[in-house]
């Protein structure tokens, strides 16, 4: 069974910035791609960043420039660095991965399996 825990949510003043981890369990985590998404109150889920099992990063426009998606294979950790962070990214953050082996990330939800708990961004004006 897969688990994926987030940590390094938080509350924080617009313009700052929080680093977002995600730790799997089991093996092969490197043959897979993976994803952030988020949630507001009243919203539907929505894609932020992913990653290839390569590396290639895939953003949402709305965070281009601002967020960081990276992988560290040995540790089976995905990171989401974001900086000057917007009351409007207020959300809670999940990681997910990648339904199937070597396949490029997807935006859409439907696209992933596993799903972490989430954690909470809240960005104060």
């Amino acid at each position: 069974q897969v688990q994926l825990v987030e940590s390094g949510g938080g509350l924080v003043q617009a313009g700052g910035s929080l680093r977002l981890s995600c730790v799997a369990s089991g093996r092969i985590f490197s043959s897979y791609a993976m994803g952030w998404f988020r949630q507001a109150p009243g919203k539907e889920r929505e894609f932020v960043a992913a990653i290839s099992w390569s590396g290639s990063t895939y953003y949402a426009d709305s965070v281009k420039g601002r967020f960081t998606i990276s992988r560290d294979n040995a540790k089976n950790t995905v990171y989401l660095q974001m900086n000057s962070l917007k009351p409007e990214d207020t959300a809670v953050y999940y990681c997910a991965r990648r339904t199937t082996t070597l396949a490029t990330p997807n935006t859409r939800a439907g696209g992933y399996d596993y799903w972490g708990q989430g954690t909470q961004v809240t960005v104060s004006s």
